[in-house]
């Protein structure tokens, strides 16, 4: 690899390898030592090709959850099975891999431009800028980005564009996946929420058990399954269809609601 080489979006590759390194170094401890990561479907990411992958999780903070990603699926590739033990898996990171983030949150601060750099596709969200509902049209570019990097490799996408649980899955993946026609596998994240603050930059509470599942990708007809039908399918294989809160206990939500609220508030009295 040349030093100079570069990835579809002008990044230098040989400086994103090094970013990596060192946000993985710096961000191993968040889930083998303070807390403790659970992984399950390790096998899963063994399986998958070089390219066309996208990954949908339900989402719990902004950083957190996809720099575990990042951690779990290397470690995966290099034959970890469902642990990070040894962080030397990231010598040799995967480079063709991305998540999509709101640009408006990747531009805030140097680390937030490092973190961009590292990997993400900035897209304008259309329905929610600086705290306040909008209503914008979708920007083609944003959709056009996503489907370069699903063609280069591998990409993680968070269709509910929130981190409150239970919202819908904004159906603009499921477009995504019609059109682009990537391997779509499923990732259920747990614990993130209370062991971070809003962000997933700082440490909220110490030892918390964060649990990470990768299921089996998923059966999708590209050309006869619907918008509706997919975006339905992504809903129960997230674990977060309706239905899902009627087997949760009042208490659980009430405090899931409490805690959202109070890192809400949190939030905005640090901007």
């Amino acid at each position: 690899m040349g030093i100079f080489k570069e990835n579809p979006f002008g990044h230098i590759l040989f400086l994103k390898k090094w970013l990596i390194r060192i946000l993985g170094i710096m961000t191993h401890n968040r889930y083998k030592q303070f807390n403790t990561l659970q992984i399950e479907g390790s096998e899963i990411i063994r399986s998958l090709p070089e390219q066309k992958v996208l990954f949908v999780s339900n989402h719990q903070t902004y950083f957190a959850d996809v720099v575990a990603m990042f951690h779990v699926f290397n470690a995966s590739l290099k034959g970890r099975d469902d642990n990070i033990k040894n962080v030397a898996y990231l010598w040799n990171p995967k480079l063709n891999f991305y998540y999509v983030a709101a640009a408006e949150t990747m531009g805030k601060s140097l680390l937030t431009k490092i973190l961009a750099y590292a990997g993400s596709i900035s897209i304008e969200r259309t329905w929610r800028a600086d705290g306040e509902n909008v209503n914008r049209k979708v920007k083609f570019s944003d959709i056009s980005n996503i489907g370069i990097a699903i063609e280069d490799g591998w990409v993680i996408t968070f269709p509910q564009g929130t981190t409150k649980p239970w919202k819908p899955i904004r159906k603009g993946t499921a477009h995504i996946i019609k059109k682009y026609k990537p391997i779509v596998v499923p990732v259920v994240i747990d614990g993130f929420r209370r062991s971070f603050d809003k962000k997933g930059l700082y440490i909220k509470k110490k030892g918390i058990l964060q649990s990470m599942q990768i299921k089996e990708p998923l059966e999708i007809d590209y050309e006869n399954e619907t918008i509706e039908q997919i975006t339905e399918k992504l809903e129960y294989a997230i674990e977060q269809h309706p239905s899902f809160l009627h087997v949760i206990p009042e208490s659980e939500l009430a405090a899931y609601e409490a805690d959202h609220q109070k890192r809400r508030y949190s939030h905005k009295e640090k901007n």
